[in-house]
């Protein structure tokens, strides 16, 4: 807790909307456990909410430009600014988490093939969102109002935010690339223009490619956790579907 609100701090500092801090420890004397108390900040999550509602119709035309600003803000943060972040090759981190599930998944191989043999140049480490997506953005009728969820930040290539935001998986069955609510040209455009540095269209359809595939096997060890007994859930055992989602996606994004 401590790390992440270093993490919003300093984010602040670069621009990134987040709400401000109020307390946070990690010493369990204080209150038990870990903990973080953010100020409030109104506004709505739910994806099919921002997606459909009347209520965010004039937002939506705005987000995806205003979320490649905010990610060029975000890449700003210095990286010593938090000196527990660190990185890690996405790739070889889910090749091993999908090798500890005792059931063959061919499209899934055939993805860490092409990703292997098609990676981009890698751009020089930034801190990364890890999580930056439709669902972890406060919206309001005048677009984004905060960036939350920061638990899974670390340092990487930058592209990997913006390949991210645009996996289907984000778009709750509307169309449009960028979190069902824009277009590429958007968010491309708009991060450039806020310095975020030029956009490599290949690299971002790898990185896109890669969240997809990590997401199918999110979904994969979700599922597991349900099948395994671990953790009886109606909910992981329905998530357990979207494998099937994703072997489709990928299948389409490689091909």
């Amino acid at each position: 807790m401590s790390m992440e609100a270093k993490l919003l701090a300093a984010a602040a500092k670069t621009g990134v909307p987040v709400p401000e801090i109020v307390v946070a420890s990690d010493d369990p004397a204080v209150l038990g456990a870990s903990f973080l108390v953010m100020t409030h900040v109104d506004g709505e999550t739910i994806p099919r909410r921002i997606l459909r509602d009347d209520e965010f119709a004039s937002a939506r035309p705005k987000l995806a430009a205003q979320c490649g600003t905010v990610l060029a803000a975000l890449h700003r943060i210095p990286i010593d600014a938090v000196p527990e972040l660190v990185g890690e090759d996405q790739v070889a981190q889910y090749r091993a988490v999908l090798d500890t599930v005792p059931e063959p998944h061919p499209t899934f191989e055939l993805a860490f093939r092409w990703l292997e043999a098609n990676r981009p140049t890698p751009l020089a480490d930034v801190v990364v969102h890890g999580d930056f997506r439709n669902g972890n953005l406060m919206i309001g009728p005048d677009g984004v109002r905060a960036v939350l969820d920061w638990e899974l930040a670390h340092l990487g290539d930058p592209m990997e935010d913006l390949g991210w935001l645009c996996v289907k998986a984000w778009r709750f069955g509307v169309p449009k690339p960028v979190g069902g609510f824009g277009d590429y040209d958007e968010l491309i455009d708009a991060y450039e223009a806020a310095g975020g540095g030029p956009v490599d269209r290949d690299a971002l359809h790898w990185w896109e490619t890669l969240g997809t595939l990590k997401w199918g096997i999110m979904c994969i060890m979700q599922a597991f956790t349900h099948t395994s007994g671990a953790v009886r859930s109606v909910e992981l055992a329905v998530i357990g579907r979207r494998v099937r989602e994703t072997e489709y996606d990928l299948m389409r994004l490689i091909a």
